[in-house]
């Protein structure tokens, strides 16, 4: 459809070459380790230190894998911009299991090509 995919992660640059080795991503993974750009976006969220401690026992170590000690992670968000640069489509959840069904994602593409 001409789109670019672009994914955004709080991923340091080293542990997204591991990302992309291990899951074969088409698109470009750009690191967001310092969360800028989920700030600005309007999506990033402080982890509160009890999720954060369970995240460690669950082998989670956002220190580590951001590089960072501000403790944030991004709510996950997709967004259809034009060539003009305005975002035509947003779709967050603050809940991580709820994700964008294909078919909605299809329909709001194909609307944003019009």
């Amino acid at each position: 459809m001409g789109f670019e995919l672009i994914l955004i992660s709080p991923d340091r640059p080293a542990k997204l070459r591991e990302t992309l080795a291990k899951h074969k991503i088409q698109g470009r993974l750009l690191s967001d380790s310092q969360m800028l750009a989920a700030q600005a976006f309007g999506v990033a969220y402080r982890v509160d230190d009890d999720t954060l401690s369970a995240l460690k026992k669950y082998g989670v170590d956002l220190e580590e894998a951001s590089g960072e000690n501000h403790h944030q992670l991004p709510v996950p968000a997709v967004f259809i911009a034009g060539t003009d640069g305005v975002i035509q489509f947003t779709y967050a959840n603050p809940d991580y299991t709820v994700r964008l069904k294909p078919e909605l994602l299809l329909a709001a593409a194909k609307s944003a090509l019009k």
